[in-house]
């Protein structure tokens, strides 16, 4: 039976060529997109999800909140660990651990030149208790006891492999690692990395009480301080089964308030502890993950499925609408199917037998189309995605269901329609009853009309979105961001005379016009803050305020306005006690005028510190975020944030290499002064685009939406109009016999189509405003919502609908109406 019904599918496709080349075409872009956003939201949807009891298991984080100025930390104070093994009831196991960042890897080898690793990433101090908590396989060495000593170091095998490539495991214990020139530790453990999809990617695991006694980094460690708070301080807890997180974290607060109780002057100001599951980390945009560890937006993932979702909701559409259009062509077949004794029951299954082949074949292009779309969106889609059917039971099943829920949507509804008609009327008229006709009409329209809400809603979106980076990049910033290179000496280097020397080098290079040398530029991704207090005579006030460390020079080069005072000079040292601050901070202390804010004192870490100067307030993140207050001072005398180089370019020739030139004599230098390390360099105005990529991500991927679905819709009107062309072909032709010009018959039959075009304009433009209103809530700045992304939106479906209807309607317009009165 079902072997007649895939026959006579089949030869219903070859008659049917061009409507079977659309509906087969529609599908299959929707189920390319629904499989392609499966795999990424099922890859983010499944990290630390493999962890024993990851339901338990917790990371403790910070809040703060100072002057009204909300904070959020991924750390803790390094005070808390401890505390918490004697204090605290209800952790079943507490796993502190703390992030060592980028750490150059020297592995002794006996000869004259030992192997060196320049940048290692993933390298950790932790203690047994933390593989206790997070399971990995061991292959060599004890897990109870490989991290209980100092200088000590478990390597996972594959980083082993890197370090040791000639030893066998066992072999691998014993032997010496050293970070950063001075910490030397011995390989006490090897064990396998985890094979799932997982945020915890560290390789190198030095044991924790290494920290308190090595003097390079032993200050990091210091955990006499309950007010400091650490990023790189993590610490994860486990929570006993009968144990509730709010009466733990509860417990975490009094803890914190007992050691660290709050002072007078802290009146307003708060700091709190909050337990985030695990399975939030990979999704958290507000503490933070792990250090080069990517992590997701679970709103970007619900717009991909709702993407996915309308995509297949087109195909489907016409699908629809393109089959109960046929409906009158097939009422003869099926009035003598009836006749012969078919029930309706049979001849559902019929239909849905033909849908579901054709969902089929949509199905085999989706799955030879996904690789292709992966490589396409590889800036967008997360690494260690693949397309192997073979390889992945869960993408068999997901394909499996969704041939039958998109055979289910498409086919249900015209068969229950082409199975319902009945024998005697169709046998007798050669067609569907006029009431049929006119229900099935009704429905292409509701159908035509959703199709092209969803492709005018995507035009209006990817506008906005467009709009808003635009608006990003090329907002006065507060500051010059255009021909001036940032260069990041070494660390090591910092307290060295290498630095003067490299500056001294590269002063001689023609192609500078000015430099300056200090922390982090005006706007980047790291923040720098420390708490400030400021007495009026009546109360006082106390602030959170960032600083950004610099000279005399930082200015100047990056061009922000100096409102009030002076600029730094070289004679403000540490010790003389001069800021400049901008008008953000000066309003918040009181002065409406920046020259009443000139002289006054701040308390600045158990300091008194000089305002000499206000300058005009500029974005110190992106614009995502608000201006806050902040400070511009001389470098610390330690010398930590005065490692980079702010250069500023001359002004090139059109078509000139003398940027090239420039960067090429930096380099050149860096090699001579430092070289041992890679010469790294970025433009400031690249690093400021940089805080678009989600968006420009974001933009890209609505482009193709837009694109996919503007597409899949003139797709289904194409079909509507060559089916409405064919059925009024003798009409036409009387038309043209009577005198009706081309433009006429044209105007005649797009007329009803573009009207659906408008009441779709009309409908979507509300949901749309709405929508995007929302989207830019998100935006401490933001551009307008402008007319013209409607107007544009709405014109531009009109003219790509008349395009496409077009091609038929002419055609159906010049046509000799002999050929079709011919028979009358």
């Amino acid at each position: 039976m079902f072997k007649n019904y895939f026959k006579i599918a089949l030869r219903g496709f070859r008659r049917h060529k061009l409507f079977t080349f659309i509906n087969i075409v529609g599908l299959s872009i929707g189920i390319s997109a629904a499989l392609v956003i499966y795999l990424i939201v099922h890859f983010d949807f499944t990290f630390d999800k493999f962890h024993k009891d990851s339901d338990r298991i917790y990371r403790v984080t910070t809040d703060y909140s100072f002057s009204g100025e909300v904070g959020h930390n991924g750390g803790v104070t390094m005070a808390l660990a401890p505390a918490l093994n004697t204090e605290a009831t209800g952790i079943e196991q507490v796993a502190p651990f703390y992030l060592y960042w980028e750490v150059n890897v020297q592995v002794p080898n006996g000869s004259n030149t030992d192997s060196k690793f320049k940048k290692q990433g993933g390298v950790i101090f932790a203690d047994e208790h933390y593989f206790e908590l997070f399971d990995h396989t061991w292959l060599a060495g004890n897990k109870k006891n490989a991290l209980k000593e100092p200088n000590t170091v478990v390597l996972t095998t594959k980083q082993a492999k890197i370090y040791f490539p000639k030893l066998q495991y066992a072999n691998m214990l014993g032997k010496q690692v050293i970070y950063d020139d001075s910490l030397k530790t011995t390989v006490t453990g090897i064990i396998e990395p985890f094979t799932q999809n997982t945020d915890f990617k560290a390789h190198d695991y030095i044991s924790f009480i290494t920290g308190t006694t090595d003097h390079y980094i032993k200050g990091n460690f210091e955990t006499a301080e309950w007010g400091n708070t650490n990023s790189a301080s993590q610490l994860f807890i486990k929570l006993l089964p009968t144990a509730s997180p709010a009466v733990i974290e509860k417990q975490l607060n009094a803890m914190l308030t007992k050691h660290n109780p709050p002072k007078p002057e802290d009146r307003g100001n708060t700091q709190g502890l909050h337990l985030q599951p695990i399975s939030d980390i990979h999704f958290d945009q507000v503490y933070g993950g792990f250090d080069g560890v990517r992590t997701a937006s679970k709103t970007t993932l619900y717009g991909l499925l709702v993407i996915a979702a309308f995509l297949l909701i087109l195909g489907c559409i016409n699908f629809i609408n393109l089959t109960t259009a046929q409906a009158s062509q097939r009422a003869k077949e099926i009035g003598i199917r009836k006749t012969m004794g078919s029930r309706r029951g049979q001849l559902i299954m019929q239909f849905l037998s033909e849908t579901f082949l054709i969902t089929f074949f949509a199905v085999i292009i989706s799955v030879g189309l996904a690789p292709v779309i992966l490589k396409l969106f590889a800036d967008f889609v997360p690494e260690g995605i693949t397309v192997n059917i073979l390889a992945q039971p869960d993408l068999v099943v997901f394909l499996i269901l969704l041939t039958l829920l998109v055979s289910g949507l498409s086919g249900f509804y015209p068969a229950l329609v082409l199975s319902g008609y009945k024998p005697v009327t169709v046998l007798k008229n050669q067609s569907a009853t006029n009431s049929s006709k006119s229900r099935n009409a009704w429905l292409r329209k509701s159908l035509t009309v959703t199709q092209f809400v969803i492709a005018q809603f995507f035009i209006m979106a990817t506008l906005l979105v467009s709009k808003q980076i635009y608006y990003a990049l090329h907002k006065d910033l507060g500051f010059k961001k255009d021909a001036i290179v940032n260069i990041s000496t070494p660390f090591k280097s910092i307290n060295t005379d290498k630095q003067q020397v490299f500056m001294n080098k590269i002063r001689s290079i023609p192609q500078i016009e000015l430099m300056s040398i200090g922390g982090a530029p005006p706007s980047s991704g790291s923040t720098n803050s420390t708490t400030v207090t400021y007495k009026d005579g009546k109360k006082e006030i106390k602030t959170d305020l960032q600083q950004k460390f610099a000279d005399e020079n930082y200015l100047n080069v990056y061009k922000i306005k100096l409102l009030a005072g002076r600029n730094l000079r070289p004679t403000d040292t540490v010790g003389a006690g001069n800021i400049i601050i901008n008008n953000t901070y000066a309003r918040i202390l009181g002065f409406r005028n920046p020259n009443d804010a000139i002289g006054k004192q701040l308390g600045y870490n158990g300091k008194q510190k000089t305002i000499i100067g206000v300058v005009a307030d500029f974005y110190q993140k992106s614009l995502h975020a608000p201006i806050k207050p902040i400070a511009i001072l001389q470098p610390k005398s330690n010398k930590w944030n005065n490692r980079t180089f702010h250069i500023a370019l001359k002004p090139q020739t059109a078509g000139g290499t003398e940027w090239k030139t420039a960067i090429a004599s930096f380099e050149s230098i860096w090699k001579e002064v430092y070289p041992e390390d890679d010469f790294e360099y970025n433009f400031f105005d690249d690093n400021i685009a940089k805080f678009y990529t989600a968006e420009q991500h974001t933009s890209q991927l609505l482009t193709w939406a837009t694109g996919l679905s503007i597409f899949i819709s003139c797709l289904g009107l194409l079909g509507l109009a060559i089916y409405t062309t064919t059925q009024r072909t003798k009409e036409i032709g009387v038309r043209k016999v009577l005198g009706a010009s081309v433009a006429q018959i044209v105007t005649l039959l797009s007329t009803e189509l573009i009207w659906l075009i408008v009441l779709a304009f009309v409908l979507v433009t509300p949901l749309a405003y709405y929508a995007m209103q929302k989207w830019m809530e998100d935006f401490a700045d933001r551009t307008t919502i402008s007319w013209w992304i409607f107007a544009l939106s709405g014109g531009g479906m009109l003219v790509a609908a008349l395009f496409t209807l077009s091609f038929q309607t002419i055609k159906a317009a010049i046509a000799n109406p002999v050929r079709s009165l011919r028979s009358e």
